[in-house]
């Protein structure tokens, strides 16, 4: 879903992406999954398969998290999943992307293609985190040294 901040600074949301996103991470993710279950009679292993279901089942979950938090107007924690939710929706791009660029296709080998795969989407939710995580950095405020000062002579003199 898409955000559009107003002049009167309120929020609503744009209906032309949201819809979209939900469409291909409800529908044709565990469709993808079934796909890549009919192809198991090509060559490709069970484990292939069961790598695909993890692949679905995380973007539906970042996805379906970030909508209930978008349907309660909790902005910031939607940001936060949808950002891990297009981590790894990208890793279906990112695996293309890297077989094709090093060459791993050539020759054909399931085993190339299901390594790369598997690595992608290890890594989708560390890299969604990492955005997530910087986007804080850079947008967080800094705490006036006056302020921090007394913050540590109060923890420091505290009783417990």
């Amino acid at each position: 879903m898409s955000l559009i901040k107003p002049a009167n600074s309120s929020f609503q949301v744009a209906p032309s992406i949201g819809p979209d996103g939900r469409t291909g991470a409800f529908v044709l993710a565990p469709l993808g999954a079934y796909i890549q279950y009919l192809d198991e009679r090509q060559g490709p292993a069970r484990s292939f398969t069961i790598e695909t279901m993890i692949q679905a089942t995380l973007l539906m979950t970042t996805t379906g998290m970030g909508l209930v938090f978008a349907l309660k107007r909790m902005i910031k924690q939607h940001r936060q999943w949808m950002i891990r939710s297009y981590a790894v929706a990208l890793t279906f791009l990112e695996t293309r992307f890297i077989i094709g660029i090093f060459g791993l296709d050539q020759p054909f080998d399931w085993a190339n293609v299901e390594t790369v795969v598997w690595a992608c989407t290890a890594v989708s939710l560390l890299v969604g985190e990492l955005a997530n995580q910087v986007y804080e950095l850079r947008t967080a405020r800094p705490v006036p040294a006056p302020e921090r000062v007394a913050k540590i002579v109060a923890a420091s003199t505290a009783r417990p």
